[in-house]
């Protein structure tokens, strides 16, 4: 079988079946006649949410199942700046676990607890999904997958309207600097194979912006930000501004001083060359302590005899036995055998363990190990953390600061920078998500003989600890990097970088979202190019053009080849027999592990074409563990994507996708109401973003308990209504009468067995307040060095819980309830009860937005695809403060964004 020329770099190295480097017009055919003609083409949205019917045409195989889990990803402040605002618990929660959403999740919980279950996750059935889930009315007869098929290819056609309209601006422009014959003929051409117009540089290399001048960057950022500031009126969110600086460090201070001069968005391409710094001073890096001997009574049992340790095994030992409470890891024989063999390795150099009459005790089965002492030792020694008195906490934690201050801040070109990851990672052990081979090894103690130190050559070397020396010390200006190492686990390189709020982070950013914007001007070319080469008879073509199209019409990534010791991750390119099932006539199954050791699983009705080629791509001989596109690499793609626009790769697809779609969803809005019902508004586009783009996760262990959680603690404002109501009566008994008999019943489910419980909690409850509050008076009076109040003052503080209980006794007794508070009045209660309900049904709302969005991941579209500044020109347009979207420390990763944009502003 021989390839041609093109095909030859395509090709992939592997030990299975070659597909034919070319496809004959019979099996084109043959193929042609298996498949109803006509169909309409699909532009790939998920069918998946609904049931699962049996297939009878490939069987679907995954490639492991999946343990691991994403962690998560997030409020309005009084008086503060958005980035001067502090976050609070629920700041720090994904907007996805907080949003309004939907009617019917409740009618989907059972499915889901049963789907959460133990059930393997290979044999366990994708839930289904509700239309209010993407912001639907539960009255609409038209099915969601129809829906939501007709939106998308309304999107895409804006998107071609969209592309053909820019390339009629910019050729308009063009035609004005060159001849119109010369002009005409170039916009002939097809776009991949159009020559990219001869840019103006400058003496770095870097593209000349014809408007800007040759002023100083930083005197024409200030002078612009002079003239913005003065219209500027004052908002809300800026007052209380001096009082939030009062409490910022000097650091702090400074940085954002100069921040305000130095706005790098308004002349970006100031920094696009390879040269990236001209001075560069920093600190280095924070090394872990030093590991501290077990007491002399806490040590490793083997077969019932303890044992001494080497420091340097007992060490290990700790790894292991501090984590026991983890049993996703401790019960993973890959874990326990991975990490028993690096045990044993530093057992043998160290001469394994002693027992008491000092003979050697050889440490060779795992399941004779018990870490139990080692595990209580460090359990008692996290408890004793949290027992620490308040004021213990904070002057640890303000020692802590204080010790890695100067390791912060950087000056980069004279700029005062926050640096992100300063601290070496300690040593552990290993944990990887999903099914990773090398859970469980031991990731050693990075030593500075392995750190490579990036600085300026004017500037001071940091001084590594005493006893040792640096590996290197570099002065890269192309990189951003200030030290890097490498660890032992994957062999792969650690980087400390600057913080996500710094210019050069920002940057990144800001070109991420500008190359999607440019994709506008030919993502129609790009289509057509790809549905006519999917047609191609060269395999190679075909394959490419098969694999564009689900990266852009189903969001895959494009993958990478992975390494024997790797994760068994996928993507498009690297998609193998069994991870794609066909299921006639146009639906294909995908089930494999993604990006993270992620399940990849979803149910598409794709373009009729792409299942055929599908079908010859998996054509027989073929079997598992074969590629689907044996002739298509990620680097071969993502060229021949560079010949439509520079620097187009296959990831740019999903941010353009996601932005795109967000930007038409936007302009069609017109939220009015509540900042409450415009947020509403604003999450179920965002919802239907992240399921067009087809953004999942994985459903967290803890899901249906939080759920539960939420039930009970709405139940309990339910059960505060109907006691307002009796005290309505009680102040009141005629108004029963005008109010009927219905209006104070109790509400069913609030039975007298769980109003009891519920009641001892709430009493419990107190006792623990009151318990808290005493002891924190305490501390303060212990830290003013004044004398402390005695265990009676408690128990007089404790009466007010006995009192409450005694009045829970008697109201179960009696049937009635006494009216509390000063002047109980009917409108009062009526107010009151008014409040409630309000509570309630935020509540309920969010718990009915946390149940949708469970296989949904919102915070994953609106961080990494979504252009930030879309999210900023909603909040400016209807006057929603921007903590409503954006946790602290988003507003300060986007503060590029919601510096740079009005209202006005379009993607």
């Amino acid at each position: 079988m021989s390839s041609s020329e093109d095909d030859k770099p395509l090709l992939k190295a592997s030990n299975g079946v070659k597909s034919k480097d070319h496809i004959s017009k019979e099996v084109d055919v043959a193929l042609d006649k298996e498949s109803p003609s006509g169909q309409r083409t699909h532009p790939g949205v998920s069918i998946r949410f609904g049931p699962m019917e049996p297939m009878d045409v490939d069987e679907t195989q995954t490639n492991g199942n999946v343990n691991g889990k994403r962690k998560s990803r997030g409020s309005l402040t009084n008086g503060k700046s958005y980035k001067e605002a502090s976050s609070s618990e629920e700041d720090e929660k994904p907007l996805s676990k907080r949003r309004r959403t939907s009617q019917k999740a409740k009618q989907t919980k059972e499915e889901s607890e049963s789907e959460s279950s133990d059930v393997p996750l290979k044999a366990r059935k994708p839930p289904r999904i509700s239309p209010e889930q993407i912001g639907e009315l539960s009255d609409d007869d038209v099915p969601l997958t129809k829906k939501l098929v007709k939106e998308k290819i309304a999107i895409e056609k804006a998107a071609e309207k969209e592309a053909q309209h820019l390339r009629k601006e910019k050729a308009a422009a063009a035609r004005k600097r060159k001849p119109k014959a010369e002009s005409e003929s170039e916009d002939e051409k097809p776009l991949a194979k159009k020559k990219q117009p001869a840019k103006k540089k400058g003496a770095n290399g870097v593209k000349k912006n014809e408007s800007e001048s040759d002023e100083p960057i930083k005197v024409k950022a200030t002078a612009k930000k002079t003239t913005k500031t003065k219209a500027q009126p004052s908002t809300p969110a800026t007052k209380g501004k001096s009082k939030a600086k009062q409490e910022q460090t000097e650091e702090d201070r400074e940085a954002e001083e100069e921040e305000e001069q130095y706005r790098w968005w308004e002349a970006p391409t100031q920094h696009d060359g390879t040269k990236k710094w001209t001075t560069l001073e920093h600190n280095g890096v924070v090394f872990p302590p030093e590991y501290e001997p077990l007491p002399k009574d806490v040590k490793l049992i083997y077969d019932g005899v303890p044992v001494t340790l080497h420091k340097d095994a007992e060490e290990v030992a700790t790894f292991y036995g501090s984590m026991l409470n983890s049993t996703v890891n401790v019960e993973n024989p890959t874990f326990n055998k991975n990490f028993f063999e690096d045990f044993t390795a530093i057992l043998d150099k160290t001469g394994h363990g002693k027992d008491a009459n000092g003979n050697t005790v050889k440490i060779k089965s795992f399941e004779k190990c018990d870490f139990t002492k080692i595990f209580e030792y460090y359990q008692a020694e996290r408890e004793k953390k949290r027992a620490l008195p308040q004021a213990e906490k904070k002057a640890l934690k303000a020692a802590k600061e204080a010790a890695e201050a100067p390791y912060m801040y950087c000056i980069w070109d004279g700029r005062k920078q926050k640096v992100g990851n300063f601290r070496v990672e300690p040593p552990g052990l290993f944990r990887g998500r999903g099914e990773h081979p090398k859970t469980g090894r031991v990731k050693k103690r990075v030593m500075p003989e392995q750190i490579t130190i990036n600085i300026g050559k004017e500037a001071k070397v940091p001084e590594p600890p005493a006893g040792h020396r640096w590996k290197e010390v570099k002065h890269d200006q192309e990189g951003t990097w200030l030290a890097m190492w490498q660890e032992n686990i994957n062999g792969a390189y650690k980087y400390v970088m600057l913080a996500a709020n710094s210019d050069i982070k920002g940057q990144s950013d800001y070109k991420k979202f500008e190359k999607a914007r440019e994709l506008k001007q030919h993502i129609d070319r790009i289509r057509k190019d790809y549905m006519r080469e999917m047609k191609s008879e060269k395999m190679a073509e075909r394959q490419r053009a098969t694999a564009i199209y689900l990266i852009d019409r189903l969001a895959l990534r494009a993958g990478n080849e992975k390494g024997e010791d790797e994760a068994d991750t996928v993507g498009c390119c690297s998609l193998k027999y069994q991870h794609v099932t066909l299921k006639p006539p146009n639906t294909v199954v995908f089930d494999f592990l993604g990006k993270d050791s992620i399940r990849y699983y979803d149910e598409v009705e794709v373009d009729p074409q792409v299942f055929k080629n599908l079908k010859i791509f998996k054509k027989h001989p073929k079997t598992i563990d074969d590629d689907i596109f044996d002739r298509l690499t990620t680097s071969a793609l993502n060229k021949h994507l560079s010949s439509y626009m520079p620097g187009l790769t296959a990831k740019v697809f999903r941010t353009y996708n996601a932005s795109w779609t967000m930007a038409r969803l936007l302009k069609e809005m017109k939220p009015t109401g509540t900042i409450a019902e415009k947020v509403k508004e604003y999450n179920d586009a965002n919802r239907e973003v992240a399921i067009l783009c087809n953004h999942k996760r994985t459903v967290t262990a803890s899901h249906t308990m939080s759920i539960e959680k939420m039930q009970e603690k709405m139940n309990g404002l339910r059960y505060q209504v109907w006691r307002h109501k009796m005290m309505m009566i009680d102040v009141d008994p005629k108004i029963k009468k005008k109010k009927g008999a219905e209006f104070f019943e109790r509400p069913e489910d609030l039975d007298d067995e769980w109003v009891q419980k519920h009641q001892e909690s709430l009493v419990e409850e107190q006792r623990q307040k009151i318990t808290k509050k005493f002891e924190k008076d305490n501390e303060k009076l212990k830290a003013d060095g004044e004398k402390e109040m005695p265990e009676k003052e408690l128990k007089d503080r404790l009466k007010a819980a006995d009192e409450l209980a005694a009045k829970f006794k008697k109201e179960n007794k009696t049937g009635k309830v006494e009216a509390e508070g000063k002047s109980p009045s009917i409108e009062k209660l009526e107010a009151a009860i008014d409040k409630l309900n309000q509570r309630i049904e935020t509540m309920r709302i969010q718990m009915e937005d946390k149940e949708g969005n469970k296989e949904v991941a919102l915070g994953t579209s609106k961080i990494n695809y979504i252009d930030p500044r879309l999210t900023v020109v909603f909040s400016k347009k209807f006057n929603v403060p921007i903590e409503r979207f954006f946790s602290k420390t988003l507003r300060e990763k986007f503060d590029w964004a919601i510096k740079s944009v009005d209202e006005n502003w379009e993607f």
